[in-house]
């Protein structure tokens, strides 16, 4: 396993980080904790859940099946930096009840209590702002935070979903602050075929010392050989995948994609993660495997080596749109 720096800090983080979103939904209990095994056996150390997962009537789920595995003992918790989130509703009851969401004071130190009780620990090594929060006022939220690190209970702070001017206001406000640490990661939507984060996220993000974590790297499994698994009768696109396959000249894309990396003789969705690892300014791409075979598929990813030939091919195929504001002007 290779490790890198989380941004500006000196945490120590594994390039793969293991996305949790599928236990409880899709992976049952017992199948989760023998792929957290599995992750920490190849060495992950970094493990990204947030406490919306479970999602509907059984919202923590995810954050609960975490805490059973880190119960088991082991040295589970000490070998894991745990990230979760905050920002979804967590009504009593699933109801969308007041003051149970978004960035609110008294909302972040309601979910951090409620988090850490559903995870069975001390502390959240890295506590991550799901979404923007246009009501709450940036000295509001990093008060709340500071009392918080101050408290032991969470460690970094970092966002997720944010445009780079949010990521710039984040930091300018807790630089006036002073003694606020600042956003230390972003977790964003960048894959081969979503691009757009290069325009102003990422390099918001570096300017700033932030940590890139790319969410969805095989962008709903349209990056993960998609059509050759539905002619071999494997399993359909759906989601966003299906919509943007329904597109011919979408599906024209995908499938010179397909066609390039079997040319080279390499999976496309190993080569889909390989590229992000290449991608300046990116910690680690979430992989979210419902099976310990997806797991297993994506740490191959790290050893694999793209020769400046393919990367440029890829490029040809999903041309990035380039930083702003060159993007969009002169």
């Amino acid at each position: 396993m290779r490790y890198t720096q989380l941004g500006r800090t000196g945490l120590k983080v594994s390039r793969l980080v293991l996305g949790t979103m599928n236990f409880g939904p899709q992976t049952d209990e017992a199948d989760s904790h023998a792929i957290m095994d599995a992750a920490l056996d190849a060495g992950i150390n970094f493990f990204d859940t947030a406490n919306v997962y479970g999602w509907g009537e059984n919202k923590g789920r995810t954050e609960e099946i975490i805490g059973s595995w880190f119960a088991q003992g082991g040295g589970r918790r000490d070998k894991v930096v745990l990230a979760t989130k905050v920002y979804g509703n967590m009504g009593p009851d699933g109801e969308a009840w007041p003051n149970h969401d978004k960035l609110s004071a008294v909302n972040i130190r309601r979910a951090v209590d409620a988090s850490l009780k559903r995870l069975g620990t001390d502390r959240i090594d890295l506590y991550q702002f799901h979404h923007i929060d246009r009501a709450t006022p940036f000295d509001e939220i990093w008060q709340a935070i500071d009392v918080l690190i101050q408290q032991g209970k969470i460690l970094y702070a970092g966002s997720s979903n944010f445009p780079g001017y949010k990521i710039a206001q984040a930091n300018e406000t807790a630089a006036r602050r002073g003694g606020t640490i600042g956003l230390v990661s972003e977790q964003c939507l960048y894959n081969l075929a979503e691009r757009r984060a290069e325009m102003e996220v990422i390099p918001a993000a570096r300017d700033y010392g932030l940590g890139v974590i790319p969410w969805s790297p095989l962008h709903g499994g349209l990056l993960g050989g998609v059509i050759k698994k539905e002619a071999e009768g494997g399993r359909r696109a759906s989601g966003r995948a299906a919509d943007t396959l329904a597109d011919p000249v979408a599906r024209k894309q995908i499938q010179a994609y397909e066609d390039l990396l079997e040319k080279h003789g390499v999976e496309p969705g190993e080569t889909a993660l390989a590229w992000l690892l290449t991608r300046p300014g990116v910690t680690g791409p979430i992989v979210g495997p419902r099976t310990r075979e997806q797991l297993d598929s994506a740490l191959r990813a790290l050893e694999l080596e793209l020769s400046e030939e393919l990367l440029a091919s890829l490029d040809e195929i999903f041309p990035g749109p380039g930083p702003s504001p060159e993007a969009f002007a002169w």
